[in-house]
């Protein structure tokens, strides 16, 4: 059963900014990753499936109920982080904490002692005055302190350092385990390949790729990275592997006698024969992670500005 429906959602801002045309849906007990880089409309497409933004057409859903103009119905049991640490001034930590508390309705104060000692939250300061990374740390406890069955999380590592990264990973693998229905906003490659059973990739406000996670990390298709004692052997190679059609060559380089090949695992064999009497000094599997996929889509740009993590 889908617990969160996003419906040929659009909303154009102009000059191309926006989402548009976006569908897709999370499962209960199910952790999406929606992955793209800042400014892709990852954000977008939260705020609306949050009820802050009103569709230019489709609509967002979460349990079967249409979200716009009603954060408070769900308010109860979705967790969220934003992904702007805007927080209301004049307010110590610990106050924000028990506001929240009271919107939502409910409190677990157990679980809210658990989380501040996991993620080192001190929460007696004033909000305007915290730091990037304790103001990170303050959403992430609030997303999570009543326990709610659905967590919408959008760039929720960002400020954190890398040991309260891996505190976080670690956290969302345990509420995945108690069946937790979870979408995770990131660019970050590494916390949504540890994390999601589904993908999303998003590029200029589409989607251009939803597949699982596991197909993947376990394709069939392979690919390898020969070295060759000379270029007669390269050549020789590059000829026969045009001719048979089983192994795609992906690049050559003769000056360093090398070549780059994609194959089936159903041609291994095939592979293994062409390779027999072209003096191979040098074979390296590489395989395709998560990080190489998604660049397929952005291999046409030069630089990235840094959006992107590992």
């Amino acid at each position: 059963m889908s617990v969160i429906k996003v419906d040929h959602l659009t909303k154009d801002y102009g000059s191309g900014r926006g989402v548009f045309d976006v569908s897709f849906h999370v499962d209960a007990g199910e952790v999406f990753g929606f992955l793209g880089p800042n400014g892709a409309g990852k954000s977008t497409t939260i705020r609306h499936l949050m009820g802050f933004s009103k569709p230019d057409s489709g609509k967002t859903m979460i349990f079967d109920t249409e979200t716009f103009g009603r954060y408070d119905r769900i308010l109860s049991r979705v967790g969220y982080i934003p992904g702007e640490n805007a927080l209301p001034a004049g307010l110590t930590g610990w106050e924000f904490l028990h506001m929240m508390q009271q919107m939502q309705g409910q409190k677990n104060e157990a679980l809210l002692k658990t989380l501040i000692d996991r993620f080192e939250l001190d929460p007696s300061g004033d909000t305007k005055r915290m730091s990037l990374g304790v103001k990170r740390k303050l959403a992430v406890v609030t997303a999570f302190m009543n326990d709610p069955e659905v967590l919408i999380l959008d760039e929720p590592t960002s400020g954190l350092d890398p040991v309260m990264q891996e505190s976080f990973i670690d956290y969302v693998r345990t509420e995945k385990k108690r069946g937790k229905t979870i979408l995770l906003s990131s660019h970050i490659f590494s916390e949504v390949d540890a994390t999601c059973d589904r993908i999303a990739i998003i590029k200029d406000g589409k989607i251009v790729s939803d597949f699982v996670a596991d197909d993947l990390r376990h394709a069939e298709q392979k690919q390898y990275f020969i070295t060759f004692a000379d270029e007669a052997g390269l050549s020789k190679f590059c000829d026969v592997c045009r001719a048979d059609g089983s192994v795609v060559l992906i690049s050559s380089e003769p000056e360093k006698k090398s070549a780059m090949v994609s194959v089936n695992d159903r041609h291994i064999n095939d592979f293994i024969r062409l390779l027999s009497g072209c003096h191979v000094t040098a074979f390296e599997h590489r395989k395709e992670t998560l990080e190489d996929y998604f660049m397929s889509y952005y291999k046409e740009e030069k630089s990235f500005g840094g959006v992107f993590a590992k």
